[in-house]
């Protein structure tokens, strides 16, 4: 009984280990540079409402070749000063390299016409996003431009909620993630951001 109760003492020890590593490497695929992500999106801090920009790259949805879990592109927040790598896929694996593209039958990449939707996990890297709010700025670097999406609207969801991974018609990108930020375990609601693009450039 004692060898056995050192067995299971040092299982879950190396289980507790491995899992705040799991959770420091996710945390360190963000990049904190407010000074250059700001000095390179000029018109992070425009509030007022642009103009939804609809002349995209294709009027008919490209399907991508990326295989799960490549690294496909970054997004960057200058109103957090945060830049992350962006996955290619939303399973638990590719989201713990870092921020997750959705590959689905009701997603596009950037570039088409529909719905961009981007996760990530809320206590590494996603863990500020309820400082943001209407009018700020997200921009998308994705096979060679950047989209410049600017949010319309948050809120909070259940879990189950069927009505936000859904085809849409116009440029439109969601960030999501769990909710409550600070809820331990599986937490039972979702963080939705949904953001327009409002313009593209080449990098």
């Amino acid at each position: 009984m004692r060898k056995l109760g050192i067995l299971l003492f040092m299982f879950g020890t190396a289980l507790v280990a491995w899992n705040g590593y799991s959770w420091w490497s996710q945390g360190q695929s963000v990049t904190h540079q407010p000074a250059e992500l700001k000095k390179s999106h000029p018109g992070w801090n425009v509030k007022n409402a642009q103009e939804p920009f609809r002349d995209t790259d294709n009027n008919i949805l490209m399907k991508s070749q990326h295989s799960t879990g490549d690294e496909v592109g970054t997004l960057e927040i200058p109103r957090l000063g945060t830049k992350y790598p962006v996955f290619w896929g939303s399973d638990e694996d590719t989201l713990k390299q870092g921020v997750g593209m959705y590959d689905s039958k009701w997603t596009v990449t950037p570039g088409n016409k529909g719905h961009l939707v981007l996760s990530g996990h809320r206590d590494t890297v996603f863990k500020n996003l309820d400082i943001l709010d209407s009018g700020d700025h997200l921009y998308v670097t994705y096979n060679g431009k950047t989209y410049d999406y600017q949010i319309r609207k948050t809120w909070i969801t259940d879990k189950e909620d069927r009505s936000v991974i859904v085809t849409k018609t116009t440029p439109v990108m969601t960030l999501t993630t769990c909710y409550p930020f600070t809820y331990i375990g599986d937490a039972p609601d979702r963080y939705i951001i949904q953001a327009e693009l409002v313009n593209v450039k080449e990098v």
